[in-house]
């Protein structure tokens, strides 16, 4: 049922005040509209095993209980209160966990806390998974659209804030699905701080 038909039946049944009539409404409410969580429609990401020699041994640990759980990374980042892109950062061993990560890591995988502590409170090791250019499709695009409108942003961005870059560090980055008639859509945000070059 579309929600325009429901809203219209909802109309008739509070214009006619009958118990059956709002009760009917009700049910077809629960039996349309409910947010019960159903089966993934995709398979939770599991670790390429081809970037093992290159990752710490957490996320291994990780990854394999993200699988017996069959967690997605949203469902660990609304427990950890952080974004999933975050998330999935910390276990591709490219952030930093804090005390709190690493308990709620812990309790949510069913992982011993003092190993998961002995894994994670190390300096992260950054940027070593990717050969340049990228060979994976779909991580290849994001280096095709730096290519197509690396210059066009360089220079909107020095006439919007001057000499600088965009910060990495003090920096955060989201992820939506949209879908319309045309199909789905990938929106992705990047926010970091303005850094102007110094003067020397």
């Amino acid at each position: 049922m579309h929600l325009q038909a429901f809203h219209h039946y909802l109309h008739v049944a509070l214009a006619s005040r009958t118990k059956y009539k709002l009760m009917t409404c009700a049910n077809i409410f629960k039996r349309n509209f409910s947010s019960k969580p159903g089966p993934l429609k995709h398979p939770v990401a599991l670790l390429d095993q081809s970037l093992i020699s290159r990752l710490p041994v957490s996320c291994i640990t990780l990854f394999e209980a993200k699988k017996k759980k069959n967690l997605t990374f949203e469902a660990i980042a609304k427990k950890l209160n952080r974004d999933e892109v975050a998330v999935a950062a910390l276990f591709y061993g490219q952030a930093k966990a804090n005390e709190e990560d690493v308990k709620e890591l812990s309790n949510l995988l069913d992982v011993d806390y003092s190993l998961l502590c002995q894994q994670l409170y190390q300096w992260p090791d950054r940027g070593r998974l990717l050969d340049m250019p990228p060979k994976d499709p779909l991580i290849y695009r994001f280096y095709e659209i730096i290519q197509n409108y690396g210059y066009a942003y360089k220079a909107i961005l020095n006439e919007k804030f001057g000499d600088g870059i965009m910060s990495a560090v003090t920096f955060s980055t989201h992820v939506e699905k949209e879908t319309d008639e045309k199909g789905d859509w990938v929106k992705i945000t990047w926010r970091g701080k303005w850094l102007p070059f110094s003067r020397f």
